[in-house]
């Protein structure tokens, strides 16, 4: 069959795609406890294969598959759970898809490859179900209360203090006990409910989570003599922070990303700059001079 070299070029870029995906399916199976998931992993992996090697009987041409995908992804995977290296990869594959919609007229196969691969995201719908995900809300609830919590009160001391060391200090032991009462929180709470979370690794996502974005806060102050400085950049800090959880939770889940952002943001930095007038306030009524 004469190929175009506009759907050739397609065909090559699915081969290199498939061929990489397949590493990256086979890679994670190894690292799965659970005998279902994996071969589940490995049936999809295989089936990616064979994608590869129906483009090949059209191209005539074997590909390499792209080395640093397949570190990434599995990287990905490992360190995030394999529920959001998946989804991220599956977002590439949706892209893919669209070329295998431009070439479904010319070669018959695309079609077959199309149902392959939304057979193979309702597989992983059905198994994605791990412990990074199941304790997501415990995560949340350290992240947020944190951002909240903190950004308020390093806004409200850095108008109250001047000196910049007292106001880490202060910031310090504000996240720390926070941090130690929220997880004692959350282990109440999931001990009183009926879950399938522990309620003890709730209790330490939790606290990790708090304590991780107290310590990312807390350091402009530590590094930086203008306590102006160090605010913006704790606020810009909190921001980057609930940006990056956000698109996990995205990816992860496959929930919107905007509204959820906006809301989180909204919320950090209005009590932020609510804390801010507050800490003026209180210093021009108490005269505190730290």
């Amino acid at each position: 069959m004469e190929l175009s070299p506009e759907i050739r070029q397609e065909l090559l870029t699915a081969q290199k795609n498939e061929i990489t995906e397949y590493h990256v399916y086979h890679n994670i199976a190894k690292i799965l406890k659970d005998p279902e998931n994996r071969r589940i992993v490995e049936e999809i992996g295989d089936d990616e294969k064979r994608h590869y090697e129906i483009w090949k009987g059209y191209t005539g041409k074997a590909v390499k598959p792209n080395r640093f995908n397949i570190w990434l992804y599995t990287t990905i995977s490992r360190l995030f759970g394999f529920t959001f290296g998946f989804k991220l990869m599956e977002l590439g594959e949706e892209k893919a898809q669209v070329n295998y919609e431009k070439i479904a007229d010319e070669i018959p196969e695309a079609r077959e490859v199309i149902q392959d691969e939304n057979t193979h995201e309702n597989k992983l719908l059905d198994m994605l179900d791990e412990e990074t995900l199941l304790y997501a809300g415990s995560v949340v609830l350290g992240l947020n209360d944190a951002l909240v919590e903190l950004t308020g009160a390093l806004a409200g001391l850095t108008l109250a203090f001047r000196d910049v060391k007292a106001i880490a200090l202060s910031g310090l032991i504000t996240g720390i006990a926070a941090s130690l009462s929220m997880a004692a929180s959350e282990y109440l709470s999931t001990s009183s409910e009926k879950t399938e979370k522990n309620p003890i690794r709730a209790a330490i996502y939790t606290g990790i989570a708090y304590i991780l974005t107290v310590a990312v806060l807390i350091l402009p102050y530590l590094l930086l003599d203008n306590k102006f400085i160090a605010l913006g950049i704790a606020l810009v800090s909190s921001v980057v922070i609930i940006a990056l959880f956000n698109f996990y939770i995205s990816v992860a889940k496959t929930e919107p990303f905007g509204k959820r952002f906006l809301e989180m943001a909204g919320i950090s930095l209005g009590v932020a700059a609510l804390s801010f007038l507050i800490g003026s306030l209180l210093n021009n009524w108490l005269g505190v001079d730290m």
